[in-house]
């Protein structure tokens, strides 16, 4: 019998439990896939303890991306037995089989494992969506990434370099930055050596920020408003730091926008949106221009931990749940 990551009692990631489930027999328009690997993401950790906007009802199993191998369909056409492919979900993917639609499934780019594959969606949609629909990012301008070394922070990079901006990556650890390095970061700087505002304005000449692609909020939100450009634009992406407040002054005297990043729910309001995503970042990943950064790949059983690396911020990149 298959196994899944299951959630009974809302809380930290020890609460929940390994448990095996009986295979269901597929509905019409159907498809079954053997899940070969799951993404780790911060919402998986927030939904486990009852803190994100989502709130499945119980019980539940985390994940919110996997890829794996196409074992059955039933009435589906385009989608075939043996395909490999990625699924994009709201919860499900920590489990070795997930029943879904056909629109929830995107061909593995051929250069990707399956790893590769379930770490690769959430994020890099996630700085595509952030970075041309919400700031509108043109080549040339000066790109301020903070949490650099996270899953979402090296997409950033990635994409930021790949569109022609100057991408400035902020992060706690050289280990970190030097992996931003290799996604095309122009400027590093370590939080802790220097103060990133006094950074960005001696590298870019007193200028500022044209962009500032914020996961971390809190503090980090704050002092970012003193080292931007006029018109510059503040993408909220999360708020692992803690919630940040607006200095309404600052950003009135740089004609600046702070603007919400919701991949998932900008795509559900205007489902348009996510198929041009898909179709460019695919390309992007077929050609060998991203590719996401798989620091720790751990089997299923180890779960708590595997979750625990993104708490602790110890992950660089993304991490992997191997299911065989």
């Amino acid at each position: 019998m298959p196994r899944a990551v299951v959630c009974r009692a809302l809380g930290p990631p020890e609460s929940l439990r390994l448990e095996t489930f009986a295979s269901v027999p597929l509905a019409e328009g159907q498809v079954r896939v053997a899940v070969h690997a799951a993404g780790i993401n911060f919402p998986d950790i927030l939904m486990a303890a009852g803190e994100y906007q989502l709130k499945p009802d119980l019980p539940f199993t985390p994940g919110v991306e996997a890829a794996g191998e196409v074992t059955e369909v039933n009435g589906v056409a385009g989608v075939a037995v043996g395909d490999k492919v990625i699924l994009r979900l709201r919860h499900g993917a920590y489990a070795e089989e997930a029943v879904v639609t056909p629109a929830q499934l995107t061909p593995l780019p051929s250069a990707f494992d399956y790893a590769a594959g379930a770490t690769f969606l959430a994020a890099h949609g996630t700085a595509y969506h952030a970075l041309i629909d919400r700031g509108q990012i043109q080549p040339g301008e000066v790109l301020l990434v903070h949490g650099a070394g996270g899953g979402v922070g090296l997409a950033a990079v990635e994409i930021g370099k790949l569109l022609g901006a100057t991408v400035i990556a902020a992060a706690s650890s050289e280990e970190k930055l030097a992996v931003a390095q290799t996604k095309g970061a122009d400027h590093l700087v370590l939080y802790g050596r220097e103060p990133f505002r006094d950074a960005v304005k001696r590298l870019t000449e007193g200028r500022g920020a044209d962009l500032v692609f914020d996961p971390v909020g809190g503090e980090v939100f704050e002092n970012s408003l003193r080292c931007i450009a006029w018109g510059a634009r503040i993408l909220v992406i999360g708020f692992t730091g803690g919630i940040g407040l607006a200095r309404t002054n600052l950003l009135m005297i740089k004609g600046a926008s702070v603007l919400g990043v919701r991949a998932g729910e900008a795509v559900r309001k205007n489902p348009a949106l996510g198929e041009a995503r898909l179709k460019a970042l695919t390309a992007w990943a077929e050609a060998g221009r991203i590719r996401p950064n798989i620091s720790h790949r751990l089997p299923l059983e180890h779960y708590a931990p595997a979750m625990r690396l993104l708490m602790d911020r110890k992950a660089i990149g993304r991490v992997a749940l191997l299911m065989r």
